[in-house]
């Protein structure tokens, strides 16, 4: 059976450390500090012979519901309606708080099967906490010890007794298994851009904590869409500050993150704030997005509040200047605060997807060289010609090319560029990165002896 579990407790009894034990690699950010987790986070984990969806939320902490604390604790409670059952966690160390006991009358009143877990229970320090937490009315704490793995299998006996029966798989499981993955798309910026505020506007629900302090996202957090007839898994970042500002070890985990997920995204969308469009920084993410081979889109946050002077051709000049070797990468204007220009950016998503997975004949390939060779064959070095043989292209995602010619490493830079900006444009490869490797072909003849006469 699929079954969702939520990870809820005030801050820093460890609900991400036993995330990530439960999902069994390290993706939620870890530190001692309280409040480390603002949104809510979903994994897949594995216990034993259970698998199931976990979701980390954020400690649980009494506030005004318009403060920050107060739209985590939000954020919070959709974790526990979302759940199927809800693992209460405290610092068995420390015993249970007056704080503990008013968020179990909260969990009570959800009518979810809890379990209470009591975290950091190695050694004997804990077990006087463990014997007081029964006063909380959540029965008997399961002792764990999130960082060094004790006590999972009490948990597991614990989940399978508050879980209904397993039941059957449904039909079509395995057809689900086949269906196409999710396209991954990574959106990345500068603090304060609107990335989570636009996230939550093409999902339709306040699925991320937004608000106006800068810096709120910390953890990459992935959110499932469904769009344009295809099915997306779209990825909020924290927002990416030059390295020398970026001091806290906190904000280094944050930074981390937001580049991991650039890394292993498909597409790329880059929020630049329309009142301060192509700062330094904005060129920087864009450089490493095409280091790393990802597809790009460039969009334009708070479209809505443009200046009346503001046009997309404006922007498209402006992006083409300082970003060439993405020339041409689809730019759209979006508001998260109005939705406009959602639809658009979705399909340039599509769109750019595409190209990124695009693959050209070899035969088609050549007859290309042919023609750009003859236009402009490649210059002569030290006197000697460089003959251009033939080009394949052995991979995608993104395109990348190789050419076999003689005198590779004499190829100049330019000249290789004027290859590269030649194949963007016949083969309609606009706005995504492009490799092309030069390879001298072996001789055949080479180590034979010259046959004497």
């Amino acid at each position: 059976m699929s079954f969702t579990v939520a990870i809820v407790g005030r801050p820093n009894v460890g609900k991400s450390t036993l995330f990530n034990r439960l999902v069994g690699r390290r993706v939620a950010l870890v530190d001692d500090r309280p409040g480390v987790t603002r949104d809510r986070r979903r994994g897949r984990a594995r216990l034993g012979d259970l698998e199931f969806d976990v979701i980390d939320t954020a400690g649980l902490e009494d506030a005004d519901a318009e403060s920050l604390a107060g739209r985590m604790l939000s954020q919070t409670k959709a974790a526990v309606a979302e759940a199927d059952a809800v693992l209460f966690m405290i610092d068995a160390r420390q015993g249970p708080v007056p704080d503990d006991s008013a968020f179990a009358d909260l969990v009570r009143r959800s009518g979810k099967p809890t379990i209470l877990v009591g975290n950091k229970a190695e050694g004997k320090a804990a077990q006087a906490g463990l014997i007081e937490a029964y006063a909380l009315g959540l029965g008997e704490p399961v002792a764990v010890s999130a960082e060094h793995g004790e006590g999972l299998s009490d948990l597991f006996d614990a989940l399978r007794a508050a879980l209904p029966e397993e039941t059957e798989s449904p039909a079509g499981a395995n057809a689900d298994e086949a269906a196409p993955k999710p396209i991954r798309v990574a959106v990345v910026g500068r603090p304060n851009a609107g990335k989570s505020t636009l996230i939550n506007r093409l999902v339709g629900e306040d699925r991320l904590l937004t608000g106006p302090e800068a810096g709120i996202t910390r953890d990459s957090i992935a959110v499932d869409l469904r769009s344009h007839g295809r099915d997306f898994r779209i990825y909020d970042t924290a927002g990416l500050r030059r390295p020398p500002r970026i001091q806290e070890k906190l904000e280094k985990l944050a930074v981390a993150d937001a580049i991991d997920a650039i890394k292993f995204a498909e597409v790329v969308v880059l929020l630049i704030d329309i009142e301060r469009p192509f700062e330094e920084q904005d060129l920087r993410i864009a450089a490493l997005v095409e280091r790393e081979g990802r597809a790009l889109v460039l969009a334009v946050s708070k479209w809505d509040l443009r200046p009346s002077n503001a046009t997309l051709a404006k922007f498209r000049e402006d992006a083409d200047r300082y970003l060439p070797q993405v020339k041409g990468a689809p730019l759209v204007g979006v508001s998260g605060a109005t939705g406009e220009g959602l639809d658009r950016l979705m399909q340039a998503v599509c769109d750019i997807h595409d190209i990124w997975n695009r693959r050209v004949p070899t035969a088609t390939l050549n007859r290309f060289l042919a023609d750009v060779t003859q236009s402009h064959p490649p210059p002569a070095v030290s006197g000697r010609r460089i003959r251009l043989d033939y080009m394949t292209q052995p991979k995608a995602r993104p395109p990348t090319f190789i050419l076999f010619c003689t005198r590779a490493s004499a190829v100049p830079d330019d000249y290789k560029r004027y290859l590269v900006n030649a194949i963007r444009e016949a083969f309609e490869m606009l706005g995504t990165p492009v490799r092309l490797t030069l390879r001298e072909k072996a001789n055949p003849f080479a180590g034979r002896k010259k046959k004497r006469k």
